[in-house]
């Protein structure tokens, strides 16, 4: 079912950017130009803003429909859950206490010493001493 939606919808596409095309536009646009015959300009531009309608409308029904189909076989997921939550990483603070990684770094972790400092590098070039 949904793919005899989809080609129906596909070529409602086709057709309505064929539509567009063909209306004259200020500039002249892909419009037929030229003096009488099949159509005058009056009556043409009626039946290309018709049609134009016509197209967009059921270009939106197809559409809907589409979007419904698309919606029948999911099952309802509830966003909110009840119950306490459970930390995703080991480690973490629950939901209640905040602070983030910045407060947990600036804390150092629990259990661990602070991390050594660097020594200190030497102010002058190295010299290599003989024996």
């Amino acid at each position: 079912m949904q793919q005899v939606v989809i080609v129906i919808h596909l070529m409602l596409v086709l057709a309505l950017i064929g539509v567009v095309l063909l209306q004259r536009s200020e500039g002249g646009g892909l419009g037929i130009g030229g003096g009488g015959g099949f159509m005058t300009n009056r009556g043409a531009g009626n039946v290309l803003t018709r049609t134009t309608a016509i197209l967009a409308g059921l270009f939106f029904l197809t559409s809907l429909v589409l979007s419904i189909l698309a919606g029948m076989g999911r099952a309802p997921t509830a966003i909110i859950r009840g119950g306490p939550s459970v930390p995703a990483v080991p480690g973490t603070p629950p939901a209640g206490e905040g602070g983030g990684l910045l407060k947990q770094l600036q804390q150092g972790a629990p259990g661990s010493e602070p991390a050594p400092s660097a020594p200190a590098a030497p102010s002058g070039p190295a010299v290599p001493q003989s024996k």
